[in-house]
Order: C-alpha cells, then sequence, then structure tokens
C-alpha cells in the first residue's frame, strides 16, 4: 500500500483592498511628504491594493445630520465606497494638541459599518512624540467601532528634520524597517478577519 501523499500546494490571496487615511487638513501640511514615502513601501508589496482617502480634499462640515444636505451626500459618494470597500486601513496622521485632528474624527463618526471587523494601522508624526499621543486616543476610539488596531506603528519624531527637500528620509533603514512590520501585521489581521467574515458575518 502507497502511504505517500502529496504536499497541499498553497492558493495564493488576492491583494488585500487597503484604504490610507491623510487625515491633516491643515494650510501647509507635511502629510503629502510621509503619504509619498509611505506609498513608496507599499509598492514594493503585492498584497495590499491601495486606495487614498485625503481629508484635504473632503468638504465635509462638523455638523452631524442624519438627512445630510446634497453637498454632503456628494462629499461622501466619494469616500464612503472607499472605506466599505477596504479590508483594512491605514491612518496617517499628524498630533495636534496631544491628540488627532477633528477632520479625522469627523470622517470616522460620519461611518460605522464601514470600520466593523477591520484591522486598523497607525502612521504618526509630529514633534517629541512622534504623534503617538494621538494613536493611543485614536485605539479607543476604533475599540469602539469594532475595528482591530494593530500593536506596531511607523512614527516620525520631529519629522521636518527627518526628510530633505526633495522628500526623502535621510535615514530610512528604521522607518522602513518599522512600516515593513506594520504592513505584515496587518496583512495577518486583514486576511484572518476577511475569511472568518466570509465564514460566520460579523454581528456587532
Amino acid at each position: 500500500m502507497d502511504l505517500t501523499h502529496s504536499t497541499p500546494t498553497a492558493v495564493p490571496s488576492a491583494p488585500l483592498s487597503l484604504a490610507l487615511v491623510v487625515a491633516s487638513d491643515r494650510e501647509g501640511r507635511f502629510a503629502p511628504v510621509l503619504a509619498d514615502w509611505f506609498l513608496s513601501r507599499l509598492a514594493e508589496r503585492e498584497d495590499f491594493a491601495v486606495t487614498v482617502v485625503d481629508l484635504a480634499g473632503a468638504e465635509l462640515p462638523t455638523s452631524l445630520s442624519y438627512a445630510p444636505s446634497p453637498a454632503v451626500r456628494a462629499a461622501l459618494a466619494g469616500i464612503t465606497p472607499a472605506l466599505a470597500a477596504a479590508d483594512a486601513f491605514v491612518v496617517l496622521t499628524p498630533e495636534y494638541n496631544h491628540s488627532f485632528p477633528a477632520s479625522l474624527k469627523n470622517l470616522i463618526d460620519r461611518h460605522y459599518t464601514e470600520w466593523q471587523a477591520k484591522p486598523v494601522g497607525f502612521v504618526s508624526y509630529g514633534g517629541i512624540s512622534g504623534g503617538l499621543r494621538a494613536v493611543e486616543q485614536l485605539r479607543q476610539v476604533f475599540a469602539e467601532l469594532h475595528s482591530v488596531t494593530v500593536r506596531d506603528t511607523v512614527s516620525f519624531h520631529h519629522v521636518h528634520g527627518q526628510f530633505d527637500e526633495d522628500g526623502r528620509h535621510k535615514d530610512p533603514a528604521g522607518a522602513e524597517g518599522a512600516a515593513m512590520t506594520l504592513l505584515d501585521q496587518l496583512a495577518w489581521w486583514g486576511h484572518a478577519l476577511k475569511d472568518a467574515k466570509a465564514v460566520r458575518p460579523y454581528g456587532a
């Protein structure tokens, strides 16, 4: 009797849909430099398909309504589908006064099911804290929305001094390693949660 059997061949997973949320809408913001840097890291990977949600281009008033105006509905039409289609998120945020921007809280509060049972990673920047105080607050907010925040982050302390005038990181090894760790964790959670929801829909 032949007791040998073949080893199962792994089936490559389809890329995860990743929404990169650029949180700052401040005039003169540094966010585009970091967004370009992070997108260049993502370009090295084949396990993510990326959509950028840049809040600087969103015309969203801070007043919430269950019956938004046509202008607000039009603005949301360019944002909400990208959040709903995402399997995972990376939030790129500065730290303002020990917290995160109002533009980001506004976006978060206008959505609910779009965040549920999906992983969220963070790229933060600021002064001495590197935006980490904003990230710690965001972990509490996303927990309320049934999201899973991954442990490791990418943090830029005194960010303006870390990049040259062409937007290149002066000493990239540490930040690039942190980005790969973040994306590895995000990929694991993204596939795990996506596979689980395919078997049993998530019920909040």
